[in-house]
């Protein structure tokens, strides 16, 4: 299996780690519905969150997440609009187009990205994302 949406980095998927991951979304009053290893994404853990969360334009949002054994990552916020989608994406693997830690930048998560530095620690990195996520719904009520 590819390691990633990129499919560069080769080293197989963490699935032990993504069952944490999954453990604890279930216990975020955020999420409706945790999709382990869904059939559009066998290598990922889909966490699908509360509409409540979000103005009426916005008609879902979801946080896809993939991890490999040797620490690579690929983390998707996807966001659907009744006008459109918004996309966004933090990662760590090999690449051509950036160093190994880079991100994807909102509103289409472009290719290139910007590079970054993403913290070492995984439990480190879900929190910093989850920060990010929460900022953004928190925005669209001060807008």
């Amino acid at each position: 299996m590819s390691g990633g949406r990129d499919g560069v980095s080769g080293a197989p998927i963490d699935f032990a780690r993504l069952n944490v991951v999954a453990e604890r979304f279930a216990t975020d009053d955020r999420s409706t519905e945790i999709d382990i290893q869904p059939e559009f994404a066998p290598d990922r853990i889909v966490c699908h969150y509360d509409s409540g969360f979000y103005p009426q334009r916005v008609q879902s949002a979801r946080l896809e997440i993939a991890w490999l054994e040797n620490g690579d990552f690929s983390i998707h916020y996807h966001e659907e609009h009744h006008e459109g989608e918004f996309d966004h994406r933090w990662d760590r693997h090999p690449s051509d187009h950036n160093t190994r830690d880079h991100v994807h930048p909102g509103p289409d998560a472009p290719t290139p990205g910007d590079d970054a530095s993403h913290p070492a620690e995984w439990r480190d990195v879900l929190s910093m994302v989850l920060g990010e996520v929460e900022a953004r719904q928190r925005a669209f009520w001060t807008e």
